[in-house]
This record gives structure tokens, C-alpha cells and sequence, in this order.
């Protein structure tokens, strides 16, 4: 189905009046039970709460935690922080719900939104366990809740029973005014629809949200400003273009032309009579990797993930003709790989691991919107369960799939004392290391990708580690890959020992997400693309990235396409949707000289105009770039 202007009109009306029930909802709650006022910023002591029975004082308790660690940094005060709750509980509850709505429309779960009440799967509940969970709106909260823990293990950031951003939950009027909105005819074909969960992610914030933030400052003044500001979904058809004519054009190449990729890309540009010299060894799928540094929904990710398809197939087929270590794994770094035919005993066996296998090894996205790291991983997980089920795998014979590659941008954590006491756990040496990594990563929530840690990592771990003369480079990461192994597994043990301490969880999941983004930001890429936030970068950090981007500065899609070449090896491509005035304004000379046409070489080329990306009114162009040696 088609997403025309009418169509996304329907689900635009569908998010608004969703959030606007589930916020009201949340801010009751918070008002009446919970001693938290979103309105005024007052917060009553919870020994005052004495109607509260020990589930909600629980809650209560760990509201108060929240608010607290998202207050203990960046500027954030007790309003702020409470808006900032009632707006993430009620986004985590609406994604939860249109979750498992696109997965009933997959085959891939029993009815359990679908039709509310009467949905199959909790008739089938309400018969297993009687009466012994009260009225029938307590017993489907329950049967919902059990179906999201069932889910946790496979999307712990959006199910996740103890996430900060969904430990509240509408109660019956709400709930079924969110399931009538959500079973409406008018949206029922969206929900089968890839592109969905991109479009609730972006009418989650109204053109009014954005309009009063560019009419209060010319530049974003925050992170959440940075992202609601950018949010603008990118069409298919310019979504397709851009990764046909990067990671297609590259498998195109590495093949000599002998790919069906060549009619399965319909964008590809390619001449009639083009027969490019193939690689003497063919490229491991397992090592190509594609980064998409503003992911949001992970929609260049989505159509990414069918052409990794199509390429593992081919490159089973031809190590099947030309025999073990005929794929190269050494370029992608991945040496220790074995050949596919010594790793899967068959080909059915090697295509019942596929989807696992790009999702872990090929696909990356940052974004400095932790609801889109929620929403993109979403994405991707249905994506493989879409192409099981297509294969005929049942559920529970499908591969779990330990760790995808989507990371929010969040800020390190700032809580000064749960920082010294976890410190005083390590070894001196490792200490230091930490507190310099957060150091390190101050800028993270504005920055993203475009924090350039790779660069300051071996000067920090020479200064806390020592010199290695002239091999120190390898010497470094070898010495970082070690300290970061200890670093892990010291936080995940805090995490657990700090159950008691609902702050210390947040402050080591925050740290940990934070050693996962110094892990983005040390690979090296083949493919980047992107649709990258324009204009003025946020307040903050627009002096940081006049220096460190002195070539790209006057513009954020600048700086953003040359950190994506930075990332890249050579040979690598980078596909982007801008504004096109990069290509014509006199202030931009200086990118187009040493940027566009002096470490990169443009390949291809669309002039797009005005009215591409939904409202934004900007004249855009998509291209593609080379990578020079």
C-alpha cells in the first residue's frame, strides 16, 4: 500500500490523538498517585504517599530515581525532567502496542491488540485463568504485560520490563481508547506496511512542536530540539536510489557485473556494455558494513536488509563454485571468520541464519533520539522475523538474534557519587580510564557520530596506560579492547548489585551505551547512508565543530557528509538526501573542493526540488560519493 498523502494523513491523526490520551493519561497519574506534578515541577515526598500499596510505591520510588538521573546532567531541571517522563512513557506505550499490532499482521504473533478485548489470544487467557485476576480490563493488562516480557528478549530497549521509559501503563478508560484509535478501519492495511513505525516516529512530534522551536531559537538548543527539528522521513523511491547506488553498485562491482542485483535494484546506474574487472576474491557478506549515522526508524536499513539478502545467496553460490577461502574476510577485519561451507552443514541452514547474520553483522545506525534507537531496532527485528516467517520458519525455530548494531547517542552519566563508587571497584588504572572515557564523551547527545572518539582514544590510553614507541597504535587498541572488556563487565555486575538502586542501573546502562557508541565510532564502514539533520548545529557545540570541521562548518549535512567519508575505506560510498544549495552557495566552496571533489568523487546525481521529505521545505538532492584512495 502506498504511502500517499491521504494515507499518511489517517496515521498522523491516529499518533496525535494517541499521544494526546496517553500523555494526559500519564500526567494524571503522576499528579494522583505518584506526588509528581508535570505541570508545576513540584515533587511531594514519597513518605507523604500514604495511598499508595507497595506495587505503586515501588513505582513511585523508581519515578523519583529517573527523574533524578535524567536531572543529575545536561541542564535538565525538575519540569523539564518530568515533561520529558510523561512524553517517553507515553511514546514507549504507543510503539509497545503498534509493535504488536504489525506483528499480528505478520503472522508473527496471536491476535492480542487486534479487536481489543475479543482479540483470540487473550480469549484463549481469559479462558486458561478464569476469574483469578478480576475484572476482564486487570486480566488483558496482565495478558499484554506477559506477551511484552515474552518479547523482552529479543527487544529489551522497547519491552524491557525495568526500562525507565515504560514502567507506566494507562489504565482502562485510556487503554481502551488507545486500542479503538489502533483498530480503526482506516489505518488497518498500515499495519502489514515496513515504512509504519517510521511514520509514528516522525507524527509523533506535530509541525506546531517544531514551529515553536524555530520560532523560540534560530538554532536547536538541545539534543531533543537537534532531533525533533530533523525529524523528515525519507520517500522510498530516493531511499532505494541512494542504497542501490552504494551497496549495490559495490556488490555489482566485486561481482564483475554477475549479480542479479543488476535487476533487482531498478535505481542502479549502470550502462548497458559496463563490465567492471570482478575481485580476485570476492568479499565476505559477513564483512561489509553499512553505517546510517542519523538512523531514526532505520528506513535505509529496512531496503539495505533485502539486498544483504539477495548478496548472502550469491555468495554462497559462488563458494560453493569456487571453492573454501574463495571470500575474502581479512579486508572487512574479520580474519577468524570460517568459509560459509565449513560454518553451515547445508545451504537450508546457512539461509535459516541469514537474517540473524545481517542484522548482526551488516547493518549500524546511531541517532541522538533514544526513541529512535527504541523505534529502528523495532524495525529491524520485525524485518527478520518477516523474512522467517516468508521462509516458512516457525518461531520457535528461529535463531535469537544476541546484538544488533542500532545505538542511541545518550549522555554519560553524571551522578558524581554513583560515578566515585563504582570506581572505587576497579582497579586504579581502569578508574581513571572511565572517568576519562566520560569525559570523552561529553558532547555525545548533540554530537553523535560526529564526536570523533577514534581520534582521542590512543592519546587517552597512552596517557593512563603509557608509551608503546612506534607500533602504538595497535598496541593501543589492543590495550583499549582489554580495559573495555573489564570496563563491561565490571558496569553489567554494578547493574545487578545495584537492583536496590534503581539510579545506579540507569548510570550503568547510560555508561555502557556509551562504550557501545566508542565501538561505532571505531569501525570502518563500506557503505554510508544517510538523511542527516541541515542548518545550524545546536547551540552548544557549534564551536567544538568549527574546529574539528573547519572545512564543512557552515552547515550540520556538510559536517555530516564528511565525517561519513572519514568512516569510510577506501573504495567505500556514501549516499545522502540534502539540501542541494551545498552544491551552488559560495559558502560551501571550500566542502565542494576538498570534500566533494577532493577526498571523494561524485558517482551519482538527483536533483529532487521542494515538497521530497514531507514538510520540510527544503529544495533536496540525493547523491552518491566515492571514496578516493
Amino acid at each position: 500500500m502506498a504511502f500517499d498523502q491521504t494515507t499518511r494523513n489517517r496515521l498522523q491523526r491516529f499518533v496525535n490523538d494517541s499521544r494526546k490520551i496517553l500523555e494526559e493519561e500519564f500526567t494524571r497519574q503522576l499528579q494522583l498517585d505518584y506526588g509528581l506534578d508535570p505541570k508545576s515541577g513540584t515533587v511531594t515526598p514519597i513518605e507523604s504517599l500514604r495511598h499508595l500499596n507497595d506495587e505503586q510505591r515501588e513505582t513511585a520510588r523508581i519515578l523519583r530515581d529517573t527523574l533524578n538521573h535524567y536531572c543529575a546532567g545536561h541542564e535538565t531541571n525538575t519540569l523539564e525532567g518530568l515533561e520529558r517522563i510523561v512524553r517517553e512513557q507515553a511514546f514507549t506505550v504507543l510503539n509497545r502496542l503498534a509493535a504488536l499490532r504489525m506483528a499480528e499482521a505478520r503472522g508473527l504473533l496471536i491476535e492480542s491488540v487486534g479487536n481489543g478485548y475479543q482479540a483470540k489470544g487473550f480469549q484463549l487467557f481469559a479462558r486458561l485463568i478464569g476469574t483469578g485476576l478480576g475484572e476482564t480490563g486487570n486480566a488483558y493488562v496482565v495478558y499484554l504485560k506477559s506477551v511484552f516480557d515474552e518479547l523482552t528478549q529479543d527487544l529489551p530497549g522497547l519491552f524491557g520490563r525495568f526500562s525507565p521509559q515504560g514502567r507506566m501503563f494507562p489504565r482502562e478508560p485510556a487503554l481502551l481508547q488507545i486500542l479503538t484509535l489502533i483498530n480503526h478501519g482506516e489505518i488497518e492495511p498500515l499495519w502489514a506496511e515496513d515504512e509504519t513505525t517510521g511514520w509514528i516516529y516522525q507524527y509523533f512530534n506535530s509541525k506546531e512542536e517544531r514551529k515553536a522551536m524555530r520560532d523560540a531559537s534560530q538554532a536547536p538548543r538541545n539534543s531533543r530540539e537537534l532531533a525533533v527539528r530533523n525529524q523528515f522521513f525519507t520517500p522510498r523511491y530516493v531511499v532505494e536510489f541512494l542504497v542501490d547506488n552504494t551497496l549495490g553498485r559495490l556488490w555489482f562491482n566485486w561481482t564483475g557485473g554477475q549479480t542479479h542485483l543488476r535487476d533487482r535494484c531498478q535505481y542502479l546506474l549502470v550502462k548497458p556494455d559496463e563490465r567492471p574487472q570482478p575481485l580476485k576474491r570476492l568479499r565476505d557478506p559477513r564483512t561489509i558494513k553499512l553505517l546510517d549515522p542519523a538512523c531514526g526508524s532505520m528506513h535505509f536499513g529496512l531496503y539495505a536488509f533485502d539486498l544483504f539478502q539477495e548478496i548472502y545467496r550469491e555468495a554462497w553460490a559462488w563458494e560453493r563454485t569456487h571453492g573454501p577461502g574463495c571470500l575474502d574476510t581479512e579486508t572487512g577485519g574479520s580474519p577468524d571468520l570460517k568459509p560459509l561451507c565449513q560454518t553451515y552443514a547445508d545451504q537450508d541452514a546457512f539461509l535459516h541464519d541469514m537474517p540473524r547474520l545481517i542484522i548482526e553483522h551488516n547493518l549500524y545506525g546511531v541517532d541522538i533520539d533514544p526513541r529512535a534507537a527504541q523505534i529502528a531496532s523495532l524495525a529491524l527485528w520485525l524485518r527478520a522475523q518477516r523474512a522467517w516467517h516468508d521462509a516458512g520458519v516457525k518461531a520457535k525455530d528461529r535463531p535469537r538474534i544476541e546484538r544488533g548494531h542500532v545505538v542511541a547517542a545518550v549522555a554519560p552519566p553524571a551522578e558524581v557519587d554513583l560515578r566515585k563508587r563504582f570506581m572505587e571497584e576497579l582497579d586504579p588504572l581502569d578508574a581513571e580510564l572511565f572517568e576519562q572515557t566520560l569525559f570523552l564523551l561529553k558532547g555525545l547527545p548533540e554530537l553523535g557520530v560526529l564526536l570523533q572518539v577514534e581520534k582521542e582514544l590512543p592519546v587517552l590510553i597512552r596517557k593512563i596506560f603509557g608509551e608503546h614507541g612506534d607500533l602504538f597504535r595497535a598496541e593501543d587498541i589492543a590495550q583499549w579492547q582489554k580495559a573495555e572488556t573489564r570496563l563491561r563487565e565490571a558496569l553489567a555486575d554494578y547493574a545487578r548489585a545495584a537492583r536496590s538502586t534503581y539510579q545506579g542501573r540507569l548510570f550503568a546502562e547510560d555508561a555502557l551505551q556509551g562504550l557501545r557508541m566508542i565501538d561505532h565510532c571505531r569501525e570502518v564502514f563500506d557503505v554510508a547512508v544517510m538523511n542527516p539533520p541541515f542548518g545550524a548545529p545546536a547551540v552548544n557545540t557549534k564551536a567544538q565543530l568549527a574546529k574539528t570541521y573547519s572545512r564543512s562548518k557552515n552547515d550540520l549535512l556538510a559536517i555530516f557528509v564528511e565525517r561519513g567519508l572519514s568512516q569510510l575505506r577506501a573504495g567505500g560510498r556514501i549516499g545522502a538526501i540534502t539540501s542541494r544549495a551545498c552544491f551552488f552557495l559560495s559558502s560551501f566552496q571550500k566542502w565542494r573542493e576538498e570534500i566533494v571533489l577532493g577526498i571523494a568523487s561524485p558517482e551519482a546525481m538527483a536533483d529532487l526540488g521542494i515538497g521530497v521529505m514531507d514538510d520540510a521545505m527544503v529544495e533536496a538532492a540525493a547523491y552518491v560519493l566515492e571514496k578516493q584512495a
